[in-house]
C-alpha cells in the first residue's frame, strides 16, 4: 500500500528515534532499568549455573564415593556369607561329633556298669579263693606239725620197711 508523504515522514521518524514537537522520551529510565534487570539476571544466572556445576561435581563424587562403599560393603558381605557358610558346616561336623560322642560314651557308660559289675564278681572270687587258699595253708601247716610229730615217725618207722625205697631220693647217680 502507498503511504502519504506525511505519513511515511511520521513513520521514518518514529522508526529513527526522532520524534517532532517537543516530545521528550522518558524510555531512558526504562531501559536502565531493564538493563539492570538484564544485568542481576545475567549475574544471577551465572551464580545458579556455577552453583549447579558445584552441586553437580560434589554429587558425581558423593555417588563415586558411595559405589566405592558399596563395592567395599558387598565384598565385606560376601566374606561374611562365606564365613557363615563355614561356621554352618563347623557347626553341622561339631554337632555330628557331638551326636557320636553322646552315643560313644553312652556305650561307654553301660560298658563300665558291666566291667564294675565284672570287677566286683572277681574282687569276691578273689576274696574267696584268698581265703580258701589260707584255709588250705592252715591246713598244710597242721598236716606237717602232725607229721614231725614223735608219734608220726615211730609210726612211720613201723609202718614202713626201712630198706624200702620211699617217695625220698636216697643217692644220685
Amino acid at each position: 500500500a502507498e503511504l502519504s508523504d506525511e505519513a511515511r515522514q511520521e513513520l521514518l521518524a518514529f522508526l529513527s528515534g526522532t520524534q517532532s514537537q517537543g516530545y521528550v522520551p522518558k524510555s531512558g529510565q526504562i531501559s536502565g532499568i531493564l538493563q539492570q534487570l538484564k544485568d542481576e539476571m545475567s549475574k544471577a544466572l551465572a551464580d545458579s549455573t556455577a552453583a549447579e556445576n558445584a552441586a553437580i561435581q560434589s554429587y558425581e563424587e558423593l555417588m563415586a564415593a558411595k559405589k566405592k562403599e558399596v563395592a567395599v560393603l558387598t565384598g565385606q558381605i560376601e566374606e561374611e556369607q562365606a564365613r557363615i557358610g563355614e561356621l554352618g558346616v563347623e557347626i553341622a561336623t561339631m554337632s555330628n561329633d557331638l551326636d557320636d560322642t553322646k552315643e560313644s560314651l553312652g556305650a561307654d557308660s553301660e560298658f563300665l556298669v558291666q566291667l564294675e559289675g565284672g570287677c566286683d564278681k572277681k574282687a569276691k572270687e578273689w576274696e574267696v579263693s584268698k581265703q580258701t587258699r589260707a584255709d588250705e595253708l592252715v591246713a598244710l601247716a597242721e598236716t606237717i606239725k602232725v607229721l614231725n610229730d614223735d608219734d608220726a615217725l615211730e609210726l612211720f618207722k613201723k609202718t614202713l620197711p626201712s630198706a624200702s625205697a620211699s617217695f625220698m631220693q636216697m643217692q644220685v647217680n
